[in-house]
């Protein structure tokens, strides 16, 4: 016959007296707080739901309109007209960006960079042009040299790319850009993030990336800290060339080797791997970690290759200067409304015009731009010089420089398998810069360190070097 086990209500009364005692024992303090687990933080964060859903659809489609009204905005079009041309064009932006900064106290820097382009008979700018940009800076408050950047294209243009005096609208390419780094720079001037983020409207990106061209050299020049430069080119349309009709995806083209890669890092590489793990791409699968976590509506599609075939991004002067660049864009192109005159042929009617533009979904993607641009932007720095060890063992050792940035409560170890895009697994370690994941086999998984704030928010991953 068995025994009845007693009851919870018993057990005290068939306890030791001496047991009873130590089990009410308040516990050291000394010994508590070696006990007390260090908090996880969380990696969501309201303010950025509310950022999402704050974006206007009624300001981007304003701020398109008001483009496409310009008539043309080609980089050799008129540039004292106050009604047309890409010279009326980028003053308007200069001052909503000043409109901006005076609702925020003064929060945006707002300025030209600007340079001559000398003229190339063969090329797409015959004759030397004054190529202007406009650039808007809300100052980090903790780290002011250390910038997310967020681009869009001023230009447009039709069939003949040297065609600078009819109408050209460019509703989608690229007022839409425009209207996103605008909306964006509206959204995020109510924050004030840790690092720098830099709203950048670029000028002749049709006749040849000189504006980024321009812009990157002196940042380069005044020594910005690039983490990120999100590109934002076509970002309006749903409706496909193969009739598809799409407004829950989004593509990010995410270059990998960038020219500044030395002999030594490209036999690492060939040998160890990382080709899928530049920080452009580790940039990729932020952005995709961004729309994950605050779009129910918004998947992002990784493409790993610096842009389309033939076609060419102004994130690519900032890239071949060594940045995390990609270009965020529309998952359909409808190309009757790229770069056409305005014209109906068999009942086809070409022009980039604003029935081309989707407006809910214009600005869906410049809330996913703004919310990428605030959780960089208050993340800490990523980890600098992670290394990896552990060939013929059972587990891997990562061990990496602590970030630069203040506020860090610790690291996150993240891995994956080598046929997953994404990653997929993950340990919060604490403020550590040596960690060995147990049992993890360093040749079946891609392994990355990412920087975690006080406030949760955190860096890209750092792939091992």
């Amino acid at each position: 016959m068995s025994r009845k086990a007693p009851s919870a209500a018993l057990l005290p009364t068939l306890l030791p007296a001496t047991l009873l005692a130590l089990a009410a024992a308040p516990v050291p303090a000394r010994l508590a707080a070696q006990a007390a687990p260090t908090p996880v933080p969380s990696n969501e964060d309201p303010r950025i739901h509310d950022l999402v859903a704050a974006a206007s659809a009624a300001r981007v489609e304003q701020d398109i309109r008001t483009l496409v009204n310009f008539g043309t905005r080609h980089t050799l079009s008129d540039t004292t007209s106050a009604t047309r041309g890409i010279g009326a064009a980028r003053r308007w932006i200069f001052s909503e960006f000043q409109k901006i900064s005076k609702d925020c106290g003064g929060c945006l820097e707002v300025r030209y960079i600007a340079d001559i382009w000398k003229g190339d008979p063969n090329g797409r700018i015959k004759q030397d042009v004054n190529i202007v940009n406009v650039v808007a800076v809300l100052r980090g408050r903790t780290e002011p040299n250390r910038y997310v950047v967020h681009t869009g294209d001023i230009d447009s243009r039709v069939t003949d790319v040297m065609n600078a005096t009819s109408d050209s609208p460019g509703a989608n390419d690229n007022a839409s850009g425009i209207a996103a780094i605008l909306e964006a720079a509206r959204l995020l001037s109510k924050h004030r993030p840790n690092a720098s983020v830099a709203f950048v409207a670029l000028s002749a990106e049709e006749q040849g990336l000189f504006g980024g061209e321009i812009v990157a050299k002196v940042a380069k020049a005044e020594g910005w800290r690039i983490d990120a430069v999100i590109n934002n080119d076509m970002v309006g349309n749903t409706r496909g060339i193969d009739g598809v009709y799409e407004n829950t995806k989004a593509r990010v083209f995410a270059p990998g080797l960038p020219a500044t890669t030395t002999p030594a890092e490209l036999r690492r590489i060939l040998t160890n791997g990382g080709e899928l793990d530049t920080p452009s791409r580790q940039l990729a699968r932020y952005i995709d970690m961004v729309a994950d976590r605050y779009f129910p509506n918004l998947d992002v599609e990784i493409i790993y290759r610096l842009d389309r075939y033939g076609r060419g991004g102004h994130h690519t002067p900032f890239f071949n200067l060594g940045a995390a660049a990609v270009r965020l864009m529309e998952a359909h192109e409808d190309y009757t409304r790229q770069h056409q005159d305005l014209r109906t042929e068999k009942g086809i009617k070409y022009g980039d015009v604003l029935e081309g533009v989707d407006f809910d979904y214009a600005a869906k993607m410049t809330a996913l731009d703004a919310a990428t641009l605030l959780s960089l932007a208050w993340a800490p720095a990523t980890p600098d010089s992670v290394t990896i060890s552990g060939a013929v063992q059972a587990s891997a050792r990562l061990r990496w420089k602590p970030s630069p940035s203040p506020d860090v409560i610790g690291y996150r170890v993240y891995w994956r398998k080598p046929s997953e895009v994404n990653w997929t697994r993950s340990r919060f370690v604490g403020n550590v810069t040596d960690f060995t994941v147990q049992n993890v086999i360093i040749d079946n998984y891609f392994f990355g360190v990412a920087t975690v704030g006080r406030n949760g928010q955190e860096s890209m991953v750092a792939f091992p070097r």
